[in-house]
């Protein structure tokens, strides 16, 4: 009973905080409450704009800032990872508050973390490498795109149009704004977005997106600026936890969304947590923990009011470049979030909108790596069409349909060039015969046998192609596979080969087969292909010169060879040489 209770609890423990933590957050923690700082005077407006882009409020981006914070730094995988509210959620959510309401987000984000924690046990954190990078990058390209047309209602000071494109919205937003142009909002959205962009260049260590909203602040509050409405009152606190948001008849009709914004928490906090790694030296994440932590947060964070969270590869940045060393700087942050709550509340309601959608204009254009997106674009045009079509789908589609989208181009192109490099070539193999031979035996065996090397992987992509080949072969009596460079085989791949060798027989030319690999056994003889590489059906052959032999005594007893050159008989070899082991 205690070995079985010792492995129920090994996977479990695996995802928990272990000592290193703790020995982590002892060696820099002066460095780590700085960082901590730092990045919450860059995570407030964040979280405050990102909290009214979602539609549920400055409040909900800051509860969720605060909860998630705090239960994704102990919890998940990275050491360096700052998680809250994100653009790209929030690109996710309002659709959702559109169709089933305010309530239904907070219900998504507590299944979703439910799914997200059953991927952290299901070890699904390591397929995150097989992202391709052009993927990525549109992806990002594409929610840069979203959040910075979110951001045209409240730049204009409009109300919020009705609609669930992006698109849609924001050109009913200008058509509004044309018909009674209203300025004091744009200029400050305008001014905050630009104080940003110029100041990162001229101080990027300088938090000139506190600096920006504060004087806009000050701006609408002296100068008594109309037509630049205030996020308005926020509660002094918390909320406490509570289920009431959750209507279990709704459930079924949320499994879809929750699938939706598990999926995109996942990809960017471990899209986030891989950007830290490569920040540093000697920092790594555990992607199935840092699933779990993610999962953890987005469990509690609905409790409080809070909206789906991710790990923020923006405050993360910020927080590597501040001298982080361990988690204890991500829940600084959420401490300072949580001081802000509730000592600060009435200052933060003060912030005009339009401010807070100057922040995230701001943001939306630093999310575009220019460098990178023309390295993808100048690699190769199947990397440029796949970044293309990516951003592409998310601006028109969603997220989650937009990466699957790249994904199943990618992965098609990818298959396809692999394809390409399977090859089907005639090859000589007079130096694989044993001994000496006269011109005349040369000539009769160039005459009816012919040897063919295939390289690559015989799979579903290629096969066809290669039975093409296959079958046009011509005025021979034996052909001889060479497969010791066959990198794959899969059951299409077996079934093509196999029914290449049958068309071949009725034509009475006798196919044999020389270095099968050991695994590559299982595929053809499931499909019946492995008997048919052999005169009698009974075996393959580990090396050339041996399957050589069998094809000048299968000519020799057929008569097409003489007597004089049958070859001396030789022990069939039934089994392909072991993995490692040299194959003419």
């Amino acid at each position: 009973m205690s070995t079985f209770s010792g492995r129920a609890w090994g996977p479990v423990r695996s995802l928990l905080p272990a000592r290193a933590d703790v020995a982590a957050v002892r060696r820099g923690w002066r460095r780590d409450l700085l960082a901590g700082l730092t990045v919450a005077i860059v995570a407030l407006p964040l979280a405050l704009g990102f909290g009214v882009s979602s539609g549920l409020g400055a409040e909900a981006g800051l509860a969720t800032a605060v909860v998630a914070g705090a239960v994704a730094a102990v919890f998940g995988g990275s050491n360096l990872q700052v998680s809250g509210p994100t653009g790209a959620m929030t690109v996710v959510l309002v659709p959702i508050v559109a169709e089933h309401g305010p309530a239904a987000v907070l219900a998504v984000g507590l299944l979703a973390g439910l799914m997200l924690i059953g991927l952290a046990f299901a070890r699904a954190g390591r397929y995150m490498s097989y992202v391709p990078a052009p993927v990525v990058e549109g992806f990002t390209l594409g929610i840069a795109c979203v959040i910075g047309l979110q951001q045209v209602p409240g730049a204009l000071g409009v109300e919020q149009p009705e609609g669930e494109r992006v698109l849609v919205v924001a050109w009913r937003a200008v058509e509004e704004w044309a018909r009674s142009p209203q300025w004091t909002a744009l200029g400050l959205a305008a001014g905050v977005a630009v104080i940003m962009l110029l100041g990162a260049r001229w101080r990027p260590a300088v938090p000139f997106s506190i600096l920006a909203v504060a004087a806009a602040t000050l701006a609408a509050q002296a100068f008594g600026l109309e037509g630049a409405p205030a996020i308005g009152d926020l509660p002094a606190g918390l909320p406490a936890p509570s289920l009431g948001f959750l209507d279990p008849g709704e459930v079924g009709s949320l499994i879809a969304p929750a699938v939706a914004v598990a999926a995109l928490a996942g990809l960017e906090s471990l899209l986030s947590a891989s950007v830290a790694d490569g920040m540093t030296v000697g920092q790594r994440h555990d992607p199935d923990r840092e699933l779990f932590g993610q999962g953890l947060a987005n469990v509690a964070a609905p409790l409080f009011g809070g909206v789906p969270a991710t790990g923020a590869i923006a405050r993360t940045a910020v927080n590597v470049r501040s001298g982080a060393t361990s988690r204890l700087a991500a829940l600084a942050h959420a401490a300072v979030l949580a001081v802000i709550v509730f000592a600060a509340a009435s200052l933060v309601s003060r912030i005009p909108l339009a401010a807070l959608a100057g922040v995230l204009l701001a943001t939306a254009v630093r999310m575009v790596e220019v460098g990178s997106l023309r390295a993808m674009a100048r690699a190769t045009r199947a990397d440029a069409a796949v970044l293309v079509l990516t951003a592409l789908a998310t601006l028109v589609l969603d997220l989650v349909y937009a990466v699957l989208i790249g994904l199943l181009v990618a992965g098609t192109l990818a298959l396809r060039a692999v394809a390409r490099q399977a090859r089907l070539e005639q090859v000589p193999f007079h130096a694989d015969l044993p001994g000496e031979h006269s011109e005349e035996e040369r000539r009769l065996l160039a005459e009816h046998i012919v040897a063919y090397r295939i390289d690559g992987p015989l799979f579903f992509a290629a096969a066809h192609r290669f039975l093409l080949e296959l079958t046009e072969v011509a005025d021979v009596r034996v052909v001889i596979l060479r497969m010791s460079r066959v990198t794959t085989v899969d059951a299409t791949g077996a079934l093509v080969l196999k029914d290449a060798v049958e068309k071949l027989r009725r034509r009475g030319i006798v196919v044999l087969a020389s270095g099968i690999r050991p695994g590559q056994h299982t595929a053809l003889a499931s499909v019946g292909a492995l008997d048919l590489l052999h005169p009698d059906g009974h075996t393959t052959y580990a090396h050339t010169p041996d399957a050589i032999q069998a094809a000048r005594r299968h000519l020799h007893l057929t008569g097409v060879l003489p007597a004089a050159t049958a070859p001396p008989a030789v022990p069939e070899q039934r089994s392909a040489p072991a993995a490692g082991e040299s194959i003419p």
